[in-house]
This record gives C-alpha cells, structure tokens and sequence, in this order.
C-alpha cells in the first residue's frame, strides 16, 4: 500500500467511530479492572494484617496466662525462651519493662518512644535492624499492661508483610497495564479492519460518483456483515443501472426515431414556404416552425451525438492532433461573436502539444464551453482561453467574468437537459455541457468548474495519450 494511502488509512482510523469505540470499552474494562484489583488488595491486604494481629493476640494471651500462673519470674523465662527461638526469623518482638519503661526481657532494647505504657492499643514503629546501614524495618504490635505496674510489649516485623503488598500492588499494577493495552490493542485491529471494509465501500462509491457506474463493491466470501451489506449495495447499484441505461436508450430511441420524421416535416414546411408569398403571414408562420424543427433537430442529433460517444462508437476517429492549433482554431471562430457584444476574447496557446484525438469532438467541446461564455458573459466582459502542460497533461483553461455558476450547481450542469434556468426563457437545450463532458470522459481527461471571483473557470485536462508526440492508439476508451 502506498504511503500517501497507509497515512489516509491511518488517519481515517483514528477519527472513526469505531476506534472512539475502542478507546470507550478499553477505559470501561481498565475502569471495572481497576476497582476489581482495588477491593482484591484490600481484601488480600486486610487478611494477611488480620493474621498477623490474631497471632500477636494469640501470644499476648498465653503470655498473660503464664504471668497469672507463674508470676513475674515464669513470664520472663517464657519471653527468653521465645525471644531465643524466634532469633532465626527475627519476625518476632518481645519486650518486658517496669513502669518507669526500664527493659527487664525480650529483643528490643528500648521502649517505643511514640508508645505509652498506660495506653493498650495497636501500634506501628521504626525498627533497626541494621545500625551500619541505618536499615530499618516497620513492626506492627500490641501493649499490654500487667498487673504489678509491668508492660508487655508483642509484635512483629512486618517488613516481608509490606514487601507482599509491593508485590501485590505492582503485580496488579502490571496487570492492569497489560489488560489495558490488549483491550487497546484489540480494538484497534478490530477498528482497522472495520474501517478498511469501509474505506472500501466507500472507494467503490468514489469511484462510482466520479462516473464510473460499472464499478461495484468487492465482496471477500467471509459472509460476513460487510459482504452482506456489499451484496445488497451491489444489487441497488444493478438496478439503479439498468434503470438509468433504460432511460438513456429511451430518450436515444426516441431521439432516433423522430429524428427522421421531423427531417420530412421540415423538408415539407420548407417546400410550403417557397410555394407562398414571402411577405404572407403564411410565410412568417412557416418560416418560425422551420426554425423550431431546426432547434429540435439540434437537440436530437446532440442526443444520438452523446449516445454514440458514451457508447464508444467513435474511438475510430482518433489521430495525432496539435492542441496548440486546435485551441486557436476554436478562438478564431468565435472572435467575431465575442466582438459583436464588444467583449475581449484572448487566447494563450503556449508551446506545441500532440497527442492523440477526436479532433472534430475536442473542437465541438471546446466551442461549446467557449459559446457558453459568450453568451452569458456581459458586454465589454473578458474571456480568456489559456493552454498549459502540467507533467503529461494538456491543460485546456476558458475563464469569463460573467455571473459564473453556483457552487453546488456544478455537478448538476453536465446532467442531460439540465439549465439554470429553469424557466427556460433562454436559448439552447441543456446538452451542451452533457456533451462536453462526455468528450471529455472519452479522451480519459477530467473537467473541472471553478469560481473565477467573479465569473466562472472552466479546466479541461487531458493526459497525452501515449505520451508528447506519440501516435499511439488511446489508452482505453470511455467508461
């Protein structure tokens, strides 16, 4: 895939719907993980502290059982005895002091300073364990005050119960961030796919906008709802065709078969005309039919003239032609009509440019887009012809300072029988432009309509088929 695509496919992903989507459920799955993982590390944590404080209770308790039983003596051997077997862990804290907080047994050398004797309750202090590195340890314990004016002091360092709650925290932190880039992860290649079966549909409607109406959406077997929604579209798109095709011939039978018919009439009215007087009102009358004939004449050859175009019936005629010569044949002709309403009519054909054409019908699109300019332009108004070359293609340019044609009117100009003017008070039959672009489109070139400030521009460009001065055949010809 080309780069300018991968950056528009890109860039198309990340303002779709889909993706917005994405981003919505990975925030909803990382939000109801995280309060999941949040109540866990409580529960976790609140379990493994209640443990700890049922084991100290546990050891108060006998403690206290063996000072009421043994007195002072049998409680301080006890705590000995503890204190020499809880040396290998070093877990457990024991401390016996009088009421002036002088030690008399146990492992810690001194009194919390943040405790108070009389105070019987839950406390956490720093612990030393290592006086060369000041490394200290957090401990969890409980005061008990004894009979006799002694406290007890029982508890735990619970250095490796903070270190399981780290543990406990990053590990879920890690999960949570890995959980959240697969949701992420996830629904981005869920978007990606979504949007590359839209951008698909949506350049087979490009594709079919721009005039191509055979196109029709690729439909990939996953039967899935994209082939389904591609096989429907599909079938409208037949039906729509056929139903413009059986338009078109209509209006082309019908274009053919009076055709014909009128020709006779006209010859009729015409005999009738040099058998009257030229000055009977006969004659007027007659002479204002032949003129009205003529006009439908027009439009009916116009109408087969398309036909025959977009049906590729004339792809015989192409030769080498000269632009340049070409766009200053087309100018001349219309010099003296742009003269009789005093506009200025200029022409800048530049350098030679061949290639090769239809010359009869390049000439009869160029005329008609300049005739149209001319005919709306105002008196003493400019029109202006340029020809150009832009990499390998001949640029046809006709620019007025008339009223110009509104912007969304563009499109709708080259339709068939489509005016502006819509109650039809002016001359002509709306083919004009239908016509032209419909050489256009047999010469694979591209018209454009563009806003002049004031007046309308009209482009025309068409590559050089077979290159600058080739004689090759056309490339292929019109859709």
């Amino acid at each position: 895939m080309p780069a300018t695509s991968c950056v528009k496919v890109k860039r198309k992903l990340f303002h779709s719907y889909t993706f917005r989507l994405a981003l919505l459920y990975a925030l909803i799955f990382s939000s109801s993980t995280l309060i999941l993982f949040y109540f866990f590390y409580l529960f976790t944590a609140s379990y493994m502290t209640q443990q700890m404080d049922n084991t100290i209770e546990a050891e108060i308790q006998g403690l206290a059982e063996r000072y009421d039983r043994d007195g002072l003596e049998g409680l301080t051997r006890l705590i000995a005895e503890r204190v020499n077997r809880s040396q290998g862990t070093g877990n457990s804290l024991y401390l016996l002091t009088t009421y002036t907080l002088e030690p008399l047994v146990g492992n810690l050398d001194r009194w919390p300073l943040e405790a108070s004797i009389d105070n019987e309750k839950w406390l956490e202090f720093s612990l030393e364990v290592n006086e060369q590195t000041n490394e200290t340890h957090l401990a969890r314990a409980r005061i008990f005050r004894l009979p006799g004016r002694y406290g007890l002091l029982v508890g735990r360092d619970i250095h490796q119960l903070t270190q399981a709650k780290l543990r406990i925290v990053q590990a879920l932190t890690w999960g949570l961030a890995i959980m959240v880039l697969l949701a992420f992860v996830g629904g981005l290649v869920l978007s990606r796919r979504t949007v590359r079966n839209i951008e698909r549909i949506n350049q087979t409607a490009r594709s079919i906008m721009s005039g191509n109406l055979s196109r029709r959406v690729e439909i990939t077997n996953r039967n899935d709802d994209f082939d389904q929604l591609a096989a429907n579209l599909n079938q409208m798109l037949d039906r729509i065709q056929t139903l413009m095709e059986d338009i078109r011939r209509v209006s082309d039978n019908i274009a053919h078969d009076l055709r014909t018919p009128l020709t006779r009439l006209r010859q009729h009215m015409e005999e009738a005309r040099r058998q009257v007087d030229s000055e009977s009102i006969s004659a007027i009358s007659l002479e204002s039919s032949i003129r009205e004939a003529d006009s439908l004449l027009t439009t009916f050859n116009a109408l087969l003239r398309i036909a025959r175009i977009e049906a590729g019936q004339v792809t015989t005629d192409f030769a080498v032609l000269d632009y340049r010569t070409l766009v200053e044949d087309v100018v001349e002709f219309y010099e003296p009509l742009a003269e009789e309403k005093n506009q200025f009519l200029t022409v800048d054909a530049g350098n030679t440019i061949k290639t090769m054409g239809d010359r009869d019908l390049l000439f009869q699109a160029l005329a008609n887009v300049i005739e149209n300019a001319i005919k709306y332009t105002q008196e003493n108004g400019h029109i202006s012809v340029i020809l150009s070359q832009l990499d390998n293609d001949a640029v046809i340019t006709i620019a007025d300072n008339g009223p110009g044609i509104p912007a969304e009117e563009r499109e709708r100009v080259f339709r068939r029988f489509y005016r502006l003017d819509r109650s039809r008070s002016t001359t002509g039959n709306g083919l004009g432009l239908s016509m032209v672009a419909a050489v256009v489109t047999m010469h694979q070139g591209q018209i454009r309509l563009m806003d002049n400030d004031p007046g309308l521009k009209t482009v025309m460009q068409f590559p050089l088929l077979g290159g600058v001065g080739s004689v090759d055949p056309p490339l292929a010809e019109a859709a």
